[in-house]
């Protein structure tokens, strides 16, 4: 293996080290935790991708799969957030192909937008409310590159900038994501008219699909703004005088996932496969709150339907009172895929429905738009 991918492995695996894992005690303690809430309806459907996920999706489990983007790939994806809340995020997906076949690599841009409805205003004097309204919303921009280093080999990196808070108050700064993965090639033999083995023929796909990545690796968010500041008279003053608070800072949402894939194609005997089986399975890592293990499948008929579902476990899950988290675990979802054109592009529509302890559950819709391949 060449010494550039020990060296980019290397650098991965020893910077996750530096990431303190599953500390449930420091639930709630950390900023800016929507970053850790999936917006993309085709990996939230199963819940497990770390390995596999390609195109500009591949933002939230693994930059690197975004370097399996053919040409130009342009998605939009609606999550409303716990049905009934009034929550919701808008993610917009740009991923380009930069540079020739071979040695390019691909370009992309997410822009993340979280709003939370309408939350009524209340104080000490007034704890039923009748003051109006607040929004706590985050815009989050990630500027991304990915490459393909081998047949095998993935890496990719992206820059997020996090910018949230409410009308008075804020706090901005800046998250790293990296990521690679790597996949075996499929192989048959094929045989000449006399019986005897002949040339080696590449199927299309990959079999088995492994990856890891780091998310949300920066420097502590500090909150300022008007709403820290308050007007008071000095215990030994006469005049009303201003008092601006400071805030603490506080760590983003680090994380670590792991996991792998693996194809089963149901189409035996034939070069060209039109059924695909694939088992997931990932390892999630949270700095901030309980570890979780995910495990998926997903069926697709030639790229052009695909149904998946999966089940995300975490301790205490179940239990009503001790549970950290308003997701039950079971997800599920579809994807419907047409060609258009004739150079290979095509519209995709996908969903996905998470299901929770409370609320009505999470629905998330998106479409994407692939335009053209580079093969």
């Amino acid at each position: 293996m060449n010494i550039k991918y020990i060296t980019l492995v290397a650098v991965l695996v020893c910077s996750t080290m530096q990431i303190q894992a599953g500390n449930p005690d420091r639930a709630g303690a950390a900023g800016a935790t929507h970053l850790l809430i999936n917006p993309w309806a085709r990996s939230s459907g199963w819940g497990t991708n770390t390995g596999g996920v390609k195109g500009i999706e591949s933002s939230f489990f693994n930059i690197a799969g975004m370097a399996n983007t053919k040409s130009t790939e342009l998605i939009f994806n609606r999550c409303n957030l716990f049905q009934g809340t009034g929550m919701s995020i808008n993610t917009l997906g740009f991923s380009q192909h930069v540079g020739n076949k071979d040695e390019g690599g691909v370009m992309g841009l997410v822009i993340n937008s979280f709003g939370s409805g309408d939350i009524p205003i209340t104080t000490v004097d007034q704890p039923g409310g009748g003051l109006g309204s607040y929004n706590f919303n985050s815009l989050d921009f990630g500027l991304a590159y990915s490459k393909n280093f081998s047949d095998a080999i993935s890496g990719g990196m992206m820059a997020k900038m996090v910018s949230s808070g409410i009308s008075n108050v804020r706090a901005s700064g800046l998250a790293i994501d990296a990521g690679v993965q790597y996949g075996t090639s499929s192989i048959s033999s094929a045989k000449d008219s006399t019986g005897r083995l002949g040339k080696i023929k590449k199927l299309k796909g990959n079999d088995t699909k492994f990856g890891i990545s780091i998310k949300n690796v920066g420097p502590d968010l500090s909150y300022g703004g008007d709403g820290l500041s308050f007007r008071g008279i000095p215990d030994n003053g006469t005049y009303p005088q201003t008092v601006e608070q400071r805030s603490s800072g506080v760590n983003l949402p680090s994380q670590v996932n792991i996991g792998g894939s693996y194809d089963f194609r149901l189409d035996k005997g034939s070069e060209t496969y039109y059924q695909r089986l694939t088992l997931g399975l990932n390892y999630t890592s949270n700095s901030f709150t309980n570890d979780q293990i995910g495990i998926g499948v997903e069926y697709g008929y030639k790229d052009f339907f695909m149904l998946r579902g999966g089940y995300t476990y975490e301790k205490d899950i179940n239990d009503p009172v001790l549970t950290r988290t308003a997701f039950t675990g079971l997800n599920g979802g579809f994807t419907i895929e047409m060609p258009i054109g004739k150079n290979k592009s095509s519209l995709a529509l996908d969903y996905s429905y998470r299901f929770t302890n409370v609320w009505g559950g999470c629905h998330t819709f998106g479409a994407r738009i692939n335009l053209g391949s580079s093969d």
